[in-house]
């Protein structure tokens, strides 16, 4: 247990964590692809919104009792032990090496505001990705400092342009723009429900404050509010530049366009301000992949450490990273990315999306099992009260709902990749006994 001279990072850093670590850049494309439902898709950010506030609530509570590294990997160790929290651990890095591979679409769909030839060819912007997430793996493979020198930089600009557009829309919004609401060919059940999983992608990171919990002072308290503000700070953002944009563009120009806020500001403050956002845009991704290429090479090693995967990826180089786990990662984000590459920019990021969200929900479907678990079984302080039962579930039934809004490619792709783990726990889990 650490004591409280160790633990650096107060409330207003749990805020921080977790409104930085769901503004990333999801934000900066999907208006474009929920756009292609019509202004229907806003009813997905209502019920993501509604599904992360009961997520975000679930993961307070067990950090209260569970205040280990981790987040829904402990919980899921203390509640049905090693196994189901491997397939945690796993699904938790696959999502974070698809989610790699939006941002970096994300960050070559904004490049092409400055050359079009890039967000056009269905050859230019996967190898625009590549080349990015192979640079900044360099970069985390050498230093570990250099990374997160590089993360200080870039950081507080991610916000500038969202919140620019956000507000800067309500000028000239245009009512017309959400007539008819539903433009897609689904139901309005299907239109809400695919919207919600897209929109759920931009909701992921509201765990961050869970995973350095024995890093945080007075965790019991502090992991609750920062979470609950930072989710509330999130959700304000999103459904505000969401209805802005809509408001500035046609629903044919935002789901045409690979740089929706750039396209938005445009409209607003005039010729070039479409550059400053692209500038800022490509800052925001570019310093989020540096973050989140850190990050899976680091969710690997700990894995490895604690013999879920080969303990041959929990080797550190002489800079203190964890390079072999970082170059592992990035050569399956490469792998995953040539055998899509067929796919235009705006369906290859919603398949990323959409797969990295699919993959994420075992991390927060555990979560509210667990929580339902202590209460069903009075462990740990819970109890088998009315508003607990709800709250497990709201919080499984909205992540088992994200698998109805997914297509059955999609469901297809993360079922294999989740059973993909299995044999290498067996194998290793028998190599170590």
């Amino acid at each position: 247990m650490k004591n409280s001279s160790s633990r650096q990072l107060g409330l207003i850093t749990v805020i921080a964590l977790v409104a930085g670590g769901m503004i990333g850049a999801g934000i900066f494309i999907l208006p474009s692809l929920l756009a292609q439902s019509g202004p229907i898709s806003l009813f997905g950010w209502i019920f993501a919104a509604i599904g992360g506030l009961t997520l975000a609530n679930i993961f307070g509570k067990l950090s209260k009792v569970i205040p280990e590294n981790g987040g829904s990997y402990a919980y899921t160790k203390n509640a049905f032990g090693e196994f189901p929290a491997f397939v945690v651990a796993w699904g938790y890095w696959l999502s974070l090496l698809t989610s790699n591979t939006a941002i970096a679409l994300t960050f070559a769909g904004y490049l092409g505001v400055f050359f079009p030839e890039v967000s056009k060819s269905i050859l230019f912007a996967p190898a625009v990705a590549l080349f990015i997430i192979w640079l900044l793996t360099y970069v985390n493979s050498s230093s570990v400092r250099q990374g997160g020198n590089l993360q200080v930089l870039t950081t507080i600009l991610k916000v500038i342009p969202i919140i620019l557009v956000a507000f800067g829309g309500l000028f000239i919004f245009d009512v017309s723009n959400f007539e008819p609401l539903n433009i897609s060919s689904e139901s309005d059940f299907s239109a809400i429900s695919s919207s919600t999983l897209l929109c759920f992608y931009a909701f992921l990171g509201i765990e961050a404050a869970s995973i350095p919990a024995d890093n945080i002072k007075d965790p019991e308290k502090n992991i609750v509010r920062g979470t609950m503000i930072g989710v509330f700070l999130v959700i304000f953002i999103y459904i505000l530049s969401t209805v802005s944009i809509f408001g500035v563009l046609s629903p044919a120009e935002a789901a045409q366009s690979t740089a929706p806020l750039s396209d938005a500001a445009e409209k607003i403050f005039g010729n070039g301000a479409g550059y400053w956002v692209a500038i800022g845009a490509c800052i925001s991704t570019f310093g989020a992949l540096n973050c989140w290429i850190l990050m899976q090479g680091q969710i690997f090693r700990s894995m490895a450490k604690d013999g879920l995967v080969s303990k041959y990826f929990a080797h550190m180089n002489l800079n203190g990273s964890p390079s072999r786990s970082i170059l592992i990662s990035s050569l399956i984000i490469t792998v995953l990315l040539l055998l899509n590459s067929s796919r235009g920019l705006s369906s290859l990021y919603a398949f990323m999306t959409e797969l990295t969200t699919l993959t994420s929900v075992v991390f927060y479907l555990s979560s509210a099992l667990v929580f339902g678990y202590f209460s069903l079984k009075g462990k740990l302080g819970f109890e088998l009260n009315p508003r607990n039962i709800i709250t497990c579930l709201i919080g499984a039934g909205f992540c088992l709902w994200l698998f109805v809004g997914a297509s059955l490619e999609i469901l297809g792709w993360a079922i294999v990749f989740l059973l993909a783990g299995t044999p290498i726990y067996f194998y290793n889990k028998k190599k170590n006994s």
